[in-house]
């Protein structure tokens, strides 16, 4: 039984966790749930031993030291050299890739954990270009390779596509029966169907504990309105001109190769100033490959028939004459920011689309800044250093940084991720008035149909490279 007695935790003068008691005994399937900073990932990290607490967290009834296995909600991994120094344009470079450690070089060839979730296809490919959701099984069989006692997942189901969810809780199942202890945590209320108990925490505070059924029934009574965003300061932005342009994007027959892998085969794409669409596909489709082309960061975009705002690609632009119309966000991007910076400087460092803020602002941009923080209310966070904020600030921030020029064009890849359930709300809303109010252009990636905005009209959708 896993036995957490008391357990606080204070970082940064702020209490994160706050008298935490909870018995787990091995027959529950714990889902700890909880809105963005309610205190999840530190639980997860004090139970790990990887968060300095007070209190006490002890294992009784195992026969031999605990062994306790913790997939975070991201992959961090280092290059051959054995630091981490890479950025975000990297995974594009086919000559840059040789610098990479590969699939293999985490995992033993006999892993039998390989084929379940679906790793051999990818086996001898570079950390550095795998999908969102392949990295996420590669974590899942590397960390079973120890063949832990405990096995704790932050938000395991986050970049995942529909198979690769299915596939994930299958494993699961799998696991709890070989009588490995799962315990989930969870941005949002939908929780798999092997969950048998659901703790909420809000405000570093358990205020439910018990079966997912109850659960449902104490959500329903407490259900949070979903936080608005002020709409007369919003409106304020409106005298931001648009560039003109009648195509934001036009390909023609496109191809993106890496030696023998073909990634993008034959894509032909319109999209006129002012659409909205929705870019879908499973993991490893080609869709982070695809906007690559798009924001201006693969070189093998001038090997290609592709014009961006009616001008072709390769006739004399630079890079920064492309992003200066595009807002952009990824979960690529907000693993390579520097945890250092400030909610104000992610914020204005997309005026200058740079990853981090090099320059003194002006009065005018300052203000600008202080409004996105107020319209996505992050004020408290104004200079609290990435690091010290939950998952879900942190994103709101690089949502703010792609929002803030108010762009000609939004690409939004799974721009919820680390979001809970309210705040994905309300910035679904926030996007359909910005397409409204503002006539722009919007690409946007989402696993979950239910995120998407409602101005969304217009579907592409990618498999194994090709337009389906």
């Amino acid at each position: 039984m896993i036995i957490i007695d008391n357990v606080s935790v204070v970082l940064g003068g702020q209490s994160i966790l706050s008298d935490i008691g909870l018995s787990v005994p091995p027959t529950d399937v714990l889902c700890v749930v909880g809105g963005s900073g309610s205190g999840k990932t530190s639980l997860a990290k004090v139970l790990t031993g990887s968060l300095f607490h007070s209190g006490k967290v002890s294992f009784k009834g195992f026969n031999k030291e605990i062994s306790l296995a913790y997939v975070p909600q991201e992959h961090q991994f280092r290059n051959l050299t054995n630091t981490s120094d890479f950025y975000y344009q990297q995974r594009f470079n086919a000559s840059e890739s040789d610098q990479s450690m590969k699939v293999c070089d985490f995992l033993a060839a006999d892993n039998p954990w390989i084929d379940v979730l679906r790793l051999r296809g990818i086996y001898d490919r570079p950390i550095l270009q795998l999908s969102n959701g392949e990295n996420k099984r590669l974590q899942l069989a590397q960390r079973l390779q120890g063949n832990p006692d405990v096995l704790i997942l932050d938000n395991p189901f986050l970049g995942l596509d529909v198979s690769g969810r299915q596939i994930f809780e299958d494993v699961l199942k799998e696991l709890i029966a070989s009588g490995i202890q799962v315990i989930l945590l969870a941005a949002s209320h939908r929780l798999p169907s092997i969950v048998t108990r659901v703790v909420y925490l809000d405000s570093g505070k358990i205020v439910f504990d018990g079966t997912p059924q109850e659960f449902d029934e104490y959500d329903q009574q407490h259900l949070k309105v979903v936080e608005s965003f002020d709409r007369s300061l919003l409106s304020s932005l409106s005298s931001v001109g648009l560039p003109s342009f009648e195509f934001a994007i036009a390909m023609r027959d496109v191809h993106i190769q890496y030696d023998s892998k073909v990634v993008l085969d034959g894509i032909n794409w319109e999209v006129l100033r002012g659409e909205r669409w929705s870019l879908s596909g499973p993991n490893g489709a080609g869709k982070s490959s695809l906007l690559s082309l798009v924001t201006g960061d693969n070189p093998q975009a001038y090997a290609n028939d592709i014009v961006l705002f009616d001008r072709k690609r390769g006739s004399g632009e630079s890079i920064w004459d492309i992003k200066k119309n595009i807002g952009f966000v990824s979960p690529e991007l907000h693993l390579y920011f520097d945890q250092g910076s400030t909610c104000y400087e992610v914020i204005a460092s997309g005026l200058f689309d740079t990853i981090g803020l090099f320059r003194v602002l002006s009065d005018p941009q300052k203000d600008l800044v202080d409004k996105w923080m107020d319209i996505l209310h992050l004020r408290s966070c104004r200079n609290k250093p990435l690091r010290l904020m939950s998952r879900g600030e942190q994103r709101l921030s690089l949502l703010g940084r792609a929002l803030i020029k108010m762009p000609a064009m939004l690409v939004l890849d799974e721009p919820c991720q680390g979001l809970d359930e309210h705040q994905t709300g309300s910035f679904a809303s926030l996007i359909d008035v910005i397409c409204a109010e503002f006539g722009t252009t919007l690409i946007y990636i989402s696993h979950f149909v239910q995120e998407i905005p409602s101005c969304v009209t217009k579907f592409i959708r990618l498999e194994n490279g090709r337009q389906v």
